[in-house]
């Protein structure tokens, strides 16, 4: 029997296992929600139980991390796509989901039919990729998906943005022909390393082989976990072996990240995939020689989801996010009503180069006005008064900065182009 621990005798090392894990999740839901409630980003309500309601600051967040990505994937050659949420239970069955993966599926009975929420998006980007003979000269071939999922998580395992039923993936799938997989690979785990830098993380990985449950021919599987052991060698990449944690359909990389205080978090994840999407949907590509050949698929997302993701950054910067990414960048601080119509001409200078400003038009006093902005994690404050209204300059605040530390004065150009120039290069601090 083992030691009381918390007032309680546990019989087995299980259930005291099983109790830490709750309390855990405990802590990081109350932790995450109370941070999103602070800042006014998001809150949950029993309507719609595990899934997030996103407030006008916390969708702004959203909505950069989106673009930031976006970007990124323009540049990689993605092409953009979206596909229904609603899917027949034919699909799920082709794909073998059904029979994996069914108890966590939202149903839906309709006219004699079952459909479902879908809980990923990998097996319509088939339906588009059978949209029309694909050539060897048209591979690879990118999809990116932010696609709108739901699962069916048990209640008492949902954890605030950590854990939901309902989330939004940046996901893509890649079809390459065998002579493009390393190179595919390579670069998506530089797709990684670079979207990671964006907030001073450093991504490890872990190497999950064949599962018992594993479906199709072992062969395909010994291939492609040779595949993809050589390419994160060749990328000097740092990982651990995870025998029989892989997809029934493939092995997978997963993507782990340290938090600011030391914890670990498992974060997306890459998956080669030579037997769900090509052999069970029989994918196929004209080669040089008029003949049908199989193309490979790399499954791919680098957030993950997105709430997860927001969730850890939040509690990764303890709110205060980096200037890119936070939902107000600087909040202008008039001194008195009559230097409101001055903040609001800069306000205009400053939107005028794309950063989220505000001003604090209330008649609280300029130190509240300033806590209050502080305590909201705003990354800049510029207080306006009669001398800075008339030279057109600002005194500029950081966040963070103690009450004796210099503060500058710059011109409204200046300004705005400074933080703007902070915001495009994505500056961690």
């Amino acid at each position: 029997m083992l030691q009381r621990i918390y007032g309680t005798v546990w019989a087995t090392q299980e259930q005291l296992d099983q109790y830490l894990w709750r309390r855990e999740a405990r802590r990081r839901s109350a932790t995450t929600a109370g941070s999103g409630v602070q800042l006014d980003l998001f809150s949950f309500n029993n309507v719609s139980p595990g899934s997030a309601f996103w407030h006008p600051k916390g969708q702004r967040i959203w909505r950069t991390l989106e673009g930031a990505m976006r970007e990124l994937q323009e540049r990689r050659g993605y092409q953009e796509v979206s596909t229904p949420i609603v899917v027949s239970e034919r699909l799920w069955q082709q794909s073998g989901h059904w029979d994996h993966y069914r108890d966590n599926m939202f149903l839906i009975e309709s006219e004699g039919q079952t459909f479902s929420l879908k809980p990923m998006n990998c097996p319509e980007a088939t339906v588009l990729y059978k949209s029309k003979v694909r050539s060897y000269r048209d591979l690879p071939l990118r999809y990116s998906e932010f696609g709108r999922l739901h699962r069916n998580e048990r209640s008492g395992t949902l954890s605030g943005l950590t854990r939901v039923r309902h989330f939004i993936q940046d996901d893509a799938h890649n079809f390459v022909r065998p002579d493009q997989l390393m190179a595919e690979l390579q670069a998506v785990l530089g797709e990684v390393s670079e979207a990671y830098s964006w907030f001073g993380l450093e991504p490890r990985f872990a190497f999950a082989t064949r599962p018992d449950d594993a479906i199709g021919d072992p062969a395909l599987w010994e291939r492609a976990e040779a595949l993809m052991k050589e390419a994160l060698d060749s990328t000097g990449a740092n990982y651990v072996v995870k025998p029989k944690d892989g997809t029934f359909y493939a092995p997978k990389i997963d993507i782990y990240i340290d938090d600011a205080l030391g914890r670990e978090w498992q974060m997306a994840t890459i998956q080669i995939d030579l037997l769900m999407l090509p052999e069970r949907f029989d994918l196929t590509y004209v080669d040089e020689s008029g003949q049908a050949q199989r193309p490979m698929a790399i499954h791919r997302a680098i957030y993950g989801s997105l709430e997860r993701f927001i969730g850890i950054l939040v509690e990764h910067f303890a709110g205060a996010l980096p200037l890119w990414v936070a939902p107000v960048q600087a909040v202008l601080i008039p001194i008195a009503d009559r230097h409101v119509a001055g903040a609001r001409e800069l306000e205009a200078v400053m939107r005028s180069r794309a950063l989220r400003v505000e001003v604090d038009a209330s008649d609280n006093r300029m130190q509240n006005k300033i806590r209050i902005a502080q305590g909201q994690k705003v990354p800049y404050m510029v207080v306006l008064g009669d001398r800075e209204i008339e030279a057109r300059a600002a005194t500029v605040r950081r966040r963070g900065a103690g009450k004796d530390e210099p503060q500058e004065t710059l011109g409204w150009d200046e300004l705005a182009e400074r933080l703007a120039t902070e915001a495009r290069e994505r500056r961690v601090t």
